[in-house]
C-alpha cells in the first residue's frame, strides 16, 4: 500500500503533468478567434491552478487548511473540464486533442473529490 506522503507525491506529479498538456494544447489553437482567446486565458488559469493548489496545502499544517486547498484544487478541476467540454463541444479543438485531457481532468476531479470526503470523515 502507498504512503501517504507517496500518494500525495504521485498526485503532484500527475497534476502537474496535466498543467504542461494543457498548456500544449492551448499553445496548438488558433487563438486568432476571440472565442478561443477567451476560453484560452480561463483555462490555462484553471488547469494549472488544479496543481498549484495540490502544491499550496502541503505548506499547510492545519487539516482545515490542508482540506481548503484540496477543495480548491477541485473546484480549478472542475471549471477545467467545463473549458474543455466547450473547446470540444464548438468544435474549436479536435475530439482527440481534448479527450485526453478531458478525461484526466475527470480522474483528477474524482480523486480530489475522494481526498476531500476522507478528510471531511466521510468517506
Amino acid at each position: 500500500m502507498e504512503t501517504n506522503k507517496a500518494y500525495k507525491q504521485k498526485l503532484i506529479k500527475r497534476a502537474y503533468k496535466f498543467s504542461l498538456d494543457t498548456i500544449k494544447l492551448i499553445d496548438s489553437l488558433d487563438k486568432r478567434a476571440f472565442s478561443i482567446q477567451v476560453i484560452a486565458n480561463q483555462l490555462i488559469r484553471s488547469g494549472t491552478s488544479i496543481g498549484a493548489n495540490i502544491v499550496e496545502a502541503q505548506a499547510f499544517s492545519s487539516k482545515k487548511d490542508f482540506t481548503n486547498f484540496i477543495s480548491h484544487s477541485l473546484k480549478s478541476s472542475n471549471e477545467t473540464r467545463y473549458w474543455l467540454g466547450l473547446l470540444r463541444d464548438s468544435g474549436k479543438a479536435e475530439i482527440h486533442e481534448v479527450g485526453e485531457l478531458l478525461q484526466e481532468a475527470t480522474e483528477l476531479s474524482k480523486i480530489l473529490g475522494s481526498s476531500i470526503l476522507s478528510l471531511r470523515g466521510k468517506g
